[in-house]
């Protein structure tokens, strides 16, 4: 309950929040509750008259449920951002629709941005969704900058893990804590600042958000997931899983490679509002600007964009001046829809 809501629980307009990945798998749903009551966007949502779900990606401590395996099979583990496209956040949209029998706003932070764009352009959600609010916006890699996530990918080792049986990517992890460090000392990167090294020079994060930030416990992810992305990072593309042999991709595809994304078949009318910063090493803004040249045919008052030059990748959700600089014009949007 909002602490200035005056709807009934019948009346306020459900929205989803869906957290991320890339911040070395500290994120989970508790990101939106990160801060002051006045400074988190849970909370800021509630308080203006929202139904606030929140959503947890399978793999994090609060989502590792499953009909018949568990996170100590290899198998549980056998997905990567194509089945969360596919199966979990149309199965989430679903759940919030059915128990309040209203269609949903969306607010996606980068690889929750990546779900729903992909899943919009196979016609999913359309049918449940009010708007779509993606705080950095992904739909290509090819041009991050990030160091120690390019050197991931450029030097295939997420790949190697996988080869050697590691199918769970945990930083407590001590195959992964020694993938990291390799990174580090391959790269000459100074990995001290998790934040920086990562994300780019957040402008807005008080010292006291990172620190209950990086105490939380790590999340898990998919080395399969991590595998995809880094494939979205040396090529530059958007395409389902590449299995890396022609068998496998004929047996899950019919063809030799994956098949493409195409961002272009997002319905037209659907309500997107894009915030991305000038200062994101995850999110860069060229890679932004492919993003909405497929975009380009959009219905000009259904595309709403934002861009600060000041933020990084975090700063769009636990910075101490996100409450006005971007939750203010997000709500003034969702309030349209």
């Amino acid at each position: 309950m909002g602490r200035s809501a005056n709807k009934t629980a019948n009346n306020k307009p459900p929205v989803l929040l869906q957290h991320g990945l890339l911040l070395s798998n500290y994120q989970d749903a508790a990101t939106w509750l990160l801060g002051s009551p006045d400074e988190a966007l849970g909370f800021i949502l509630a308080d203006h008259g929202f139904d606030v779900w929140l959503s947890n990606t399978r793999g994090t401590a609060s989502s590792r449920g499953h009909a018949w395996l568990n996170p100590q099979d290899p198998e549980y583990w056998e997905w990567s951002w194509d089945e969360l496209a596919e199966y979990e956040l149309p199965a989430l949209f679903e759940y919030v629709y059915h128990q309040t029998g209203q269609k949903l706003h969306y607010v996606g932070h980068s690889l929750g941005t990546l779900n729903a764009f992909v899943a919009l352009s196979k016609g999913k959600l359309v049918n449940m969704l009010r708007s779509a609010a993606m705080l950095t916006p992904v739909a290509y890699l090819g041009q991050m900058t990030s160091p120690a996530c390019r050197s991931i990918a450029e030097l295939f080792l997420s790949e190697k893990l996988y080869s050697l049986g590691v199918r769970e990517f945990i930083l407590k992890g001590q195959d992964v804590a020694k993938l990291l460090q390799f990174v580090c000392l391959k790269a000459e990167i100074n990995c001290s600042d998790t934040f920086t090294v990562i994300t780019g020079p957040n402008c807005c994060i008080k010292k006291s958000t990172v620190d209950s930030f990086l105490g939380n416990e790590p999340q898990s992810t998919a080395t399969k997931n991590v595998i995809h992305l880094s494939q979205m990072i040396r090529r530059g593309t958007l395409t389902k899983y590449d299995y890396g042999n022609v068998y496998e991709n004929v047996k899950s595809y019919g063809h030799i490679t994956p098949p493409a994304y195409n961002v272009k078949s997002i319905p037209k009318d659907v309500p997107l509002l894009l915030s991305y910063g000038g200062k994101d090493s995850l999110t860069v803004v060229n890679d932004v600007k492919i993003l909405l040249e497929d975009l380009r045919d959009h219905k000009a008052d259904k595309l709403v964009l934002q861009y600060r030059d000041d933020y990084a990748h975090f700063d769009f959700i636990v910075g101490y001046n996100a409450n006005k600089l971007v939750y203010d014009p997000l709500i003034a949007f969702f309030m349209l829809h």
